[in-house]
């Protein structure tokens, strides 16, 4: 059984008002494989519906495939040619996320290791989640929903990656449809199992943000009932 965490909470407070979205990083810094394996272990460590973890993440370090991407990823060149590490995040699409599909069947059996009357009651729930309860009846739907996991793990990337000193930026200026031609054309992603719902960016800022961080008033937000 992990520890209780024992982080004081205006550390936390502060990785978040010291994280911005790093427009151009410093070339010369590396992030340490160290220090990004722990921001992947965050990324494996986040919570998804039902634990389904409907997520894959390349990491794109290859020089001539980052340049691939410039073209169809109108809100990255700046930082491809400068982040210490370029991730894609995927998003597992309906042959892999519907109810009934080998992926699910293997979670529940292989990496849950569910006896089989959890995987029968558990297969019902699920189902039923899907076909009435959220009405996932299309393959946009079921991917959309999909990605709301694997933006889970997104956030919780970036607020390790603050809370360690190191910067992030995530992007969704791209050409969907472009994009994932050429994430099946030259980076062997198998695009019928496999969408992607965002790029981020990992480093070290360049020079201090331009403007303060703004939010809106904590009351605006929030609501007591």
């Amino acid at each position: 059984m992990s520890n209780i965490p024992n982080i004081a909470k205006e550390d936390i407070i502060n990785a978040f008002k010291y994280r911005h979205a790093t427009k151009e990083f410093d070339a010369t810094k590396k992030v340490s494989e160290e220090d990004m394996n722990f921001i992947l272990q965050t990324a494996n460590l986040s919570p998804s519906s039902f634990g389904f973890e409907p997520w894959h993440f390349v990491v794109v370090q290859d020089q001539e495939l980052r340049e691939l991407l410039k073209p169809v990823a109108w809100g990255a060149p700046l930082k491809l040619d400068t982040a210490s590490h370029f991730v894609l995040g995927l998003s597992m699409k309906a042959p892999m996320t519907k109810w009934d599909t080998d992926y699910i069947m293997s979670m529940m059996k292989d990496v849950k290791q569910l006896p089989e009357d959890v995987i029968e009651m558990y297969s019902k729930f699920y189902r039923e989640f899907q076909e009435r309860d959220f009405n996932l009846d299309t393959d946009k739907k079921l991917f959309d929903w999909a990605s709301k996991q694997t933006y889970i793990a997104l956030g919780n990337m970036m607020t390790s990656a603050a809370l360690t000193g190191i910067d992030s930026c995530p992007i969704e200026g791209f050409h969907q449809e472009k994009v994932e031609a050429l994430l099946k054309e030259k980076f062997g992603v198998d695009t019928d199992k496999y969408g992607l719902s965002y790029m981020v960016a990992f480093g070290y800022r360049k020079a201090a943000p331009e403007y303060p961080k703004s939010r809106r008033n904590f009351e605006d937000i929030v609501t007591w009932k």
